[in-house]
């Protein structure tokens, strides 16, 4: 066994997947170029488009936040403590920061409960310390009301101090930042991005593991991680080599990061990406890294790279970091 199964939500955080940049779709600007970084602390991408238009067009960029649920069954990992900017969120037009609006949307069974929860003067951010508390707060009745329609459970549990009960939000938070650009008729305009991703981790990677017959689960969520980011025999030879001479009841061999970035927003420009350039950093030069591409290049002891033209994405991009425990 090359590692422990990370079943307790204390040992396995959820990435939250988050892409580029969307907009009402249009045949009059192509995008020219993508240059995409990703490591685990930052997401950069550097756009260039050209408006094929006679005439400036004057149109909607919106960057759409990845859905923020947070509750007892999940534990997403939440890069930066802030109300509405969870993912510290940046853009740039021709080297000039951009002020961009936002809209924040709470929904609890499919219903906006936004306004609801405005009234009843409760934060829409499900994470934050001060959404609880605020729930707390509310007379019996509301709670009742509340966990009839769905949008907040009771969280039940002895600190040391006897029975506590509370609410936790239920309610998923979608966030929206967006702001008007104007595209000059027949020019190249760049357009930057970036955030801090949302990074899934686990204490004991299921990469490589041994699994018997009456492990299903396990050897089901291999295959998908396999798919999701096209694990080799080159990457399971390596964790096994890592492996040898260690004892079950040691700690994990690798820990593993998890980084998901939604590639196929691409295809809101007019055609294909001319010049796309995706570049991976895996963090340190002892670390294993594995995602989907073709003719990927080492350029550094961490940094790996693909380049392709006419660039048309049909699958969102999976990234696996492998880390290795100190040796005792």
């Amino acid at each position: 066994m090359l590692g422990t199964l990370p079943g307790e939500a204390n040992d396995t955080t959820a990435a939250l997947a988050a892409g580029g940049l969307v907009f009402v779709p249009t045949d009059d600007i192509a995008m020219q170029s993508e240059d995409l970084f990703i490591s685990e602390q930052e997401v950069r991408v550097r756009y260039v488009f050209k408006s094929t238009a006679a005439k400036d067009v004057h149109t909607l960029v919106a960057f759409p936040m990845p859905d923020l649920t947070v509750s007892m069954e999940s534990n997403p990992s939440i890069p930066v403590e802030d109300s509405e900017n969870f993912l510290d969120f940046k853009t740039q037009v021709e080297g000039k920061p951009v002020v961009t609006k936002v809209e924040l949307k709470a929904f609890a069974l499919g219903i906006d409960r936004t306004q609801m929860l405005i009234d009843l003067k409760v934060p829409l951010a499900p994470q934050m310390a001060a959404t609880g508390k605020a729930l707390d707060a509310l007379p019996q009745d509301k709670w009742q009301e509340l966990l009839d329609i769905g949008l907040v459970q009771v969280d039940e549990f002895d600190a040391g101090k006897g029975t506590e009960r509370h609410l936790a939000p239920r309610w998923s938070l979608k966030t929206t930042y967006y702001w008007m650009q104007t595209f000059p008729a027949g020019k190249e305009l760049v357009v930057e991005h970036q955030y801090k991703p949302s990074v899934g981790m686990s204490v004991g990677t299921l990469v490589g593991m041994k699994v018997g017959k009456d492990n299903e689960w396990i050897a089901a969520e291999q295959r998908s991680m396999a798919d999701t980011f096209c694990i080799d025999s080159t990457l399971l030879a390596a964790v096994d080599r890592a492996s040898k001479g260690s004892k079950p009841e040691m700690q994990p061999i690798f820990s593993d990061a998890r980084i998901h970035y939604i590639l196929k927003t691409a295809g809101n420009w007019a055609g294909s990406v001319g010049d796309f350039t995706l570049t991976v950093d895996k963090g340190a030069p002892e670390n294993l890294v594995s995602f989907c591409g073709t003719g990927v290049k080492k350029i550094s002891p961490t940094r790996f790279q693909m380049k392709a033209k006419d660039f048309f994405p049909l699958k969102d991009l999976g990234i696996l970091i492998l880390k290795p425990y100190p040796k005792k």
